[in-house]
């Protein structure tokens, strides 16, 4: 008995992480049939654990919460982590691009909040972006808004990355460029 409770703890714990989901978009297709039409529904959904880790995925079914559920599913599966700065923006100005899906991302101060549309808003609200600036400047399909999305923030870089990828110090990476400053001062 005891060897089951621990089982079943061990269990609640892996699926305790808690991710946010919001569904984006939840499309109607049919199909016609000799007998009439059958209808089936595709979900878009985003999760997130609100800390820096973003995924999406896409479920397909012959009801609404079963395509949903397996949207989240493949959303869980497809997490991937993104650096934040101070855990509230983005490091640096990105472009995302996905077929005809452009999308462009700024940072921003502290208090601007998410100036984003749709389908991106989403990515950031799950990422647990605060303060970004973002534009799409291309398809307006949620699918390749989303992908496009993704493909940006991949491309995004710490410090603390491009140091260790340098073989520097995080510090050096971060400096002001006071040295030419004290040159001139000396001459």
């Amino acid at each position: 008995m005891a060897r089951e409770d621990n089982r079943r703890d061990r269990r609640d714990r892996e699926e305790a992480p808690e991710f946010a989901d919001r569904l984006v978009a939840i499309n109607r297709v049919s199909k016609t049939v000799k007998g009439g039409k059958r209808f089936g529904f595709a979900a878009l959904v985003v999760v997130g654990d609100q800390k820096g880790r973003v995924g999406f995925g896409k479920g397909k079914a012959k009801e609404v919460p079963e395509a949903i559920r397996k949207a989240t599913e493949a959303a869980k599966r497809a997490m991937m982590r993104v650096p934040l700065r101070e855990g509230r923006t983005l490091h640096h100005d990105i472009e995302g691009r996905h077929g005809a899906g452009r999308v462009v991302m700024r940072t921003a101060p502290h208090g601007t909040g998410i100036i984003a549309g749709g389908p991106m808003r989403a990515v950031f609200e799950m990422l647990g972006v605060q303060d970004v600036v973002a534009k799409s400047t291309g398809s307006q399909n949620p699918y390749n808004m989303i992908r496009a999305t993704l493909d940006g923030l991949r491309k995004e870089t710490s410090p603390r990355m491009v140091a260790q990828r340098r073989g520097k110090k995080v510090a050096d990476i971060l400096r002001k460029d006071d040295a030419p400053v004290a040159e001139a001062a000396d001459a």
